[in-house]
């Protein structure tokens, strides 16, 4: 996996985020097993303790669990994992409709726009 962090937010919540993405991209499977933590924190070039607290927070929302034989892995709760796609999918929207908004679009205008580009992207 490629790790990629700014230094606008703490290294923590960039590893959240990224471990997410690479849930609903399959990068990590359901029921997959994780890297050790020393493993993925050399990986990713942080410390182990800033990847722990990290994985800690996944644990909390329970997209990783952690089994005492096995290790740390992704959860095969299906209902869960698309929950978070929906999420996902919901922010990032409510991120371009709200910029398009203060630009002075209407919701109709962003929804026609929209379908147009779904369109589009069809076509190619």
């Amino acid at each position: 996996m490629q790790w990629r962090f700014q230094s606008d937010q703490p290294i923590y919540l960039q590893i959240i985020d990224q471990m997410k993405a690479a849930i609903i991209c399959g990068i990590y499977p359901p029921g997959s097993r994780l890297p050790s933590i020393r493993d993925l924190s050399m990986e990713a070039g942080v410390n182990p303790n800033t990847l722990q607290r990290a994985l800690s927070v996944l644990e909390n929302e329970q997209l990783i669990i952690t089994q005492r034989t096995s290790g740390k892995m992704i959860t095969d709760d299906a209902c869960r994992i698309t929950g978070l796609r929906q999420s996902y999918s919901e922010s990032i929207l409510a991120t371009c409709i709200s910029k398009l908004e203060a630009m002075g679009f209407t919701q109709t205008e962003i929804a026609h726009n929209f379908n147009m580009y779904i369109n589009k992207r069809k076509e190619h």
